[in-house]
C-alpha cells in the first residue's frame, strides 16, 4: 500500500509548498529518501487508484516508471485492517533481509506478469469484480512465497495471518498482507456489504486493532491551507 513512503511524502510536499518549491513527486521521494525499493507509494500519492510500478534495474536508485494507473468503481470496497502487533521490517533491517533472499524463479516471475497484465488490468477496466479479486489473491499468494523464508510463510505467522484467514472467511475476495505487515487488506462489491465487513474485523481485532474502509481513492494528494487562529 506504500503507507510509509506516502506519509514520508505528504511531509515533504507541506514543506515544499510552505517554501514555494514544485510538487514533483519524484523529486520529493529523492529528497526524503523513498526511491531504494518500491515506487508504488510515490505513484499512489501522485496519481491515486491502482498503479503498476515498472521496478528497476537492481542497484539503481531512481524512482520506477509508471506503466498503467486505474480508477476502481466505487462500488468496490476496501477494508483494511491494522492487528495490534509489532510493525513490519523496514529501513536498514529490510534492506538487509532483502539483500539475502534468492532471486524469484524466472517461470514465477512470468506467471506473475501475466497475472498482472493479462488478468488483474483487464479486470479493473471492464470491470469485473470477481475476476479482480482472483487475479489479486494469485498475486499476494505468488509473491508471497518469495519472501516466506524471511517471515515465516506466505504471510507473517500471527495476527497478520490469522487476520488474512478471517478476512476470507468473512467472504472478502483479493484479501492480501501489505509489505511485511501487519496490515491486511481485502474487497468486498457494495457500500453495505464493505461496512459489514469492516464491523467483523473490529470484532475480530478487539479493541487495540485498527480498521479502515471505503472506495480506493481516485485522485492523487490534495494540498489545502488552514485558517490560523487568529484570523
Amino acid at each position: 500500500l506504500g503507507s510509509g513512503t506516502q506519509l514520508a511524502l505528504a511531509v515533504g510536499r507541506a514543506l515544499a509548498e510552505v517554501h514555494g518549491l514544485g510538487p514533483d513527486p519524484v523529486a520529493l521521494a529523492d529528497a526524503v529518501g523513498r526511491t531504494r525499493r518500491s515506487s508504488v507509494g510515490i505513484w499512489t500519492f501522485a496519481c491515486g487508484g491502482l498503479v503498476l510500478d515498472g521496478g528497476r534495474v537492481p542497484g539503481e536508485t531512481r524512482c520506477g516508471p509508471l506503466l498503467a494507473r486505474v480508477s476502481l468503481p466505487e462500488s468496490w470496497r476496501c477494508v483494511v485492517g491494522i492487528p495490534e502487533a509489532q510493525p513490519g521490517m523496514s529501513g536498514e533491517q529490510e534492506a538487509h533481509i532483502l539483500a539475502g533472499l534468492p532471486p524469484p524463479p524466472r517461470h514465477e516471475v512470468e506467471a506473475l506478469a501475466h497475472l498482472v497484465l493479462l488478468r488483474l488490468l483487464p479486470a479493473t477496466l471492464e470491470p469485473d469484480f470477481a475476476a479482480f479479486g482472483a487475479a489479486l489473491t494469485d498475486v499476494q499468494e505468488v509473491t508471497g512465497r518469495w519472501f516466506g523464508s524471511a517471515q515465516g510463510g506466505v504471510y507473517a505467522p500471527g495476527p497478520t495471518a490469522d487476520l488474512v484467514a478471517a478476512l476470507r472467511g468473512f467472504g472478502a475476495t483479493g484479501v492480501g498482507q501489505s509489505s511485511w505487515g501487519p496490515a491486511v487488506f481485502g474487497f468486498v462489491e457494495g457500500e453495505a456489504r464493505g461496512r459489514a465487513l469492516a464491523d467483523e474485523v473490529r470484532r475480530q481485532l478487539g479493541p487495540g486493532g485498527r480498521v479502515y474502509e471505503g472506495p480506493i481513492g481516485a485522485e492523487g494528494a490534495r494540498v489545502w491551507s488552514s485558517a490560523s487562529p487568529s484570523d
